[in-house]
């Protein structure tokens, strides 16, 4: 008898299954995010391109355009003709224009800078805090209209300044007549109006300051002088340099101040490039060359700003 042998079927068991690809749901979700998230930002991003691209790209065509600021149709290509016409021969916008813009920023930034540590040095050490933090910052509060029609009243041959000086025996000064005091006295007032918010800036600075170290100093028998110059300057550092910037580019862009309280005058013994711009715009119809000299100040007042940079980054701090 043969014996059939039949094939034992064995059963195997079932393998892993070969994985399927994962569908990362963070990728389905993420245009979605993207699409509410500009949502959200239109309403920015359309302001600022209304309010600064627009107005940058009409006055970056301005500049290299003769206009006379009313119809648009009557733009007049010039090419660079306004940009060299700042700088020709017997312009007066590089000398005395731009000379008394940077001298105003410099002067506004020492005086303002020196009198902000000096108060707020002061102020730390003084009782009260919270009624002289009122007192100094009152400048800060008021209009700039009124900051410069008191002081100009002050400033006049009868005003109080004169009448100290009468009273000290010391003849009267034309603050704002004469050419060589003007722009001094313009100076001393746009310092006293933003030593204010300075001050704000340098005393937080001031208590960020551990009373460990002056408690050191003073173990050591270090005197007042000694701490301000080896301990309290040096941790205001970051204090002072951000009091700086900001005081240096406010200094460059003034302007109403100074249309207050001279006009620019006597002659241009005053007259600063946010001024000159406003006068060649809206006095001569000239917007070409009011554009180009807004142009030669934005190039002033970046190259101001990568210089104060570069100093954060040199003195080790962040920008």
């Amino acid at each position: 008898m043969v014996n059939i042998l039949v094939p034992e079927t064995t059963e195997r068991a079932p393998g892993p299954r070969s994985p399927r690809p994962a569908v990362d749901r963070r990728s389905r979700t993420r245009p979605r995010q993207a699409v509410v998230a500009y949502l959200f930002l239109a309403p920015t991003l359309l302001f600022f391109a209304v309010f600064l691209i627009l107005p940058l790209g009409l006055a970056l065509l301005l500049s290299m355009s003769h206009w006379a600021g009313f119809d648009l149709g009557d733009i007049d290509p010039v090419g660079l003709d306004n940009f060299t016409g700042l700088f020709a021969d017997g312009s007066t916008f590089l000398v005395p224009i731009l000379t008394n813009t940077l001298l105003f920023a410099l002067g506004t930034v020492a005086l303002a800078l020196a009198g902000s540590v000096l108060v707020a040095t002061c102020i730390d050490k003084l009782r009260f805090q919270g009624l002289w933090r009122t007192l100094y910052f009152l400048p800060i509060v008021t209009t700039v209209v009124a900051v410069g029609n008191v002081w100009k009243y002050m400033y006049e041959p009868g005003g109080l300044v004169n009448g100290v000086l009468n009273a000290l025996g010391l003849g009267s000064v034309a603050f704002l007549q004469d050419p060589d005091t003007a722009l001094p006295s313009v100076v001393v007032v746009q310092a006293w109006a933003s030593v204010g918010s300075a001050i704000l800036i340098l005393t937080a600075g001031l208590k960020s300051v551990p009373e460990s170290y002056y408690e050191a100093a003073a173990l050591d028998g270090a005197g007042p002088v000694t701490v301000f110059w080896r301990i309290t300057l040096p941790l205001l550092r970051p204090s002072l340099l951000f009091v700086c910037v900001t005081q240096f580019l406010t200094g460059l862009q003034s302007f109403a101040l100074i249309s207050v309280m001279t006009k620019g005058g006597p002659g241009d013994a005053t007259n600063v490039a946010a001024l000159e711009m406003y006068r060649q715009a809206f006095s001569h119809g000239d917007w070409g060359t009011a554009s180009a000299a807004a142009f030669v100040l934005f190039v002033v007042v970046l190259a101001v700003t990568l210089a104060q940079l570069w100093i954060f980054r040199r003195t080790g701090e962040d920008a």
